[in-house]
């Protein structure tokens, strides 16, 4: 989940369940941390091993993102791995300036669940996934896309050269804006003012207000669900589509965060690594990874932003795996994989034969990235053309010969019409 959102996935409630030893703090509105520099604003989200809430920092009058862990030592033993990873990040980069989150502090604190391991980050806006969503799944304008692709790639060449870090999760979901795209969700721009003391009333713990939350959001999703079937029902029948929104005016600078999964380049942590969709070949094959797989998940998300829709969309068919549909997609868009990569990983046995071609899907339909994006995305010739000469490179099945963020920040693509 994205660490420092502002308005990270509350689609399903956490359950109170979690609520116990070893589990998630739970937490009130008003509470105070860290010896009463940190106060409990509201709650922005949830993930498996975290809640995060808006802070209002009282010694520098800002507003943050507190993440606190749960309480089991394996939790514990993951918030610290974060926390150095962060503290690295923000110790490189004094000015603030690298496009990556900035951990701005951290502590322990105790409650009846036991001691949950804090980290205070700077509070961020919406992720690309949110923004991508707000734009109803049109792809965005291409200068757009330039000038979010400069921010990643500014991010990833610090994390790659400077700190010999790897992400190991790059998606629009774990790239945040620097601020809401909704005003109103934006405690500074809305004038919201900072909740110093616990209101009244207030007592009966937070567990209390997700129960309330819980049930009141399932009748939200209820209500939902039964107006969208309502508007499948009157889809074609002379329903007027609403114009897309515009984004002008949207900060779109942003931020590379979540570094829970991160690894140094020399002590890669796990052999499976990234989400599905934005998974690189050297991960699927396990024929080792390394800064090459960021890239990889950079150019999906490049795509993603210019088209609205993902890169790969793998599936599981009768007689073959998730992880061969995924390959078999890829050829059909960058061409047949070279030999030496098909073979030379600790799971090619499971998907290639000896000569490099897959066992069970036999008939692929060779196609081009630019013909995609003409007949598929409505692009012009030129355009798809460009941008096809600047993601292809990055898509190489051979991680050594895919640029670097440095040498892509250095593209002609990129520098053009921003």
């Amino acid at each position: 989940m994205s660490c420092s959102s502002s308005s990270a996935s509350e689609e399903e409630d956490e359950g109170l369940d979690s609520y116990r030893k070893g589990g998630y703090h739970a937490v009130r509105v008003g509470d105070s941390f860290n010896g009463g520099r940190y106060i409990a604003q509201r709650k922005l989200g949830w993930g498996q091993f975290s809640t995060v809430w808006l802070g209002y920092d009282t010694q520098s009058s800002v507003y943050v993102a507190m993440k606190i862990q749960k309480s089991a030592p394996q939790f514990s033993q993951s918030a610290l791995h974060e926390i150095e990873v962060l503290s690295a990040i923000s110790d490189g980069d004094p000015s603030n300036s690298k496009c990556v989150v900035r951990l701005v502090d951290n502590f322990k604190h105790i409650g009846p669940n036991g001691q949950h391991l804090c980290m205070v980050l700077e509070f961020l806006g919406d992720s690309l996934l949110q923004l991508t969503r707000y734009n109803r799944y049109k792809g965005l304008e291409l200068n757009q896309v330039k000038e979010i692709c400069r921010c990643i790639l500014i991010g990833l060449d610090y994390l790659h050269r400077e700190l010999k870090l790897i992400h190991t999760d790059l998606k629009p979901e774990n790239i945040l804006l620097l601020s809401t795209i909704n005003p109103s969700k934006d405690p500074i721009k809305s004038g919201m003012e900072p909740i110093l003391e616990k209101p009244e009333g207030n007592v009966n713990g937070g567990t209390t207000m997700s129960f309330i939350e819980k049930k009141l959001k399932q009748r939200a999703r209820r209500a939902a669900a039964r107006i969208s079937g309502r508007q499948e029902n009157t889809r074609g029948v002379g329903a007027t589509p609403k114009p897309p929104r515009s984004l002008e005016g949207i900060d779109l600078r942003c931020k590379i965060v979540d570094f829970g999964s991160a690894c140094w380049g020399d002590k890669p942590l796990a052999e499976e690594i990234q989400t599905r969709q934005y998974r690189a070949p050297e991960v699927i094959l396990q024929s080792g990874y390394s800064f090459p797989a960021d890239m990889w998940s950079f150019a999906c998300t490049a795509f993603e932003l210019a088209t609205g829709e993902m890169m790969f969309t793998p599936n599981l068919g009768q007689d073959y795996s998730e992880d061969e549909d995924h390959l078999a997609s890829m050829m059909e868009l960058l061409g047949k994989m070279p030999k030496k990569i098909a073979i030379g990983g600790a799971k090619s046995k499971d998907y290639f034969d000896k000569f490099g071609d897959l066992k069970r899907i036999r008939r692929i339909k060779y196609g081009s990235l630019d013909r995609l994006l003409v007949d598929k995305f409505s692009f012009s010739d030129s355009d798809a053309k460009e941008f096809a000469k600047f993601l292809v490179p990055i898509l190489d099945f051979d991680p050594l010969k895919r640029p670097t963020a440095q040498q892509c920040l250095q593209h002609p693509w990129i520098n053009v019409g921003v």
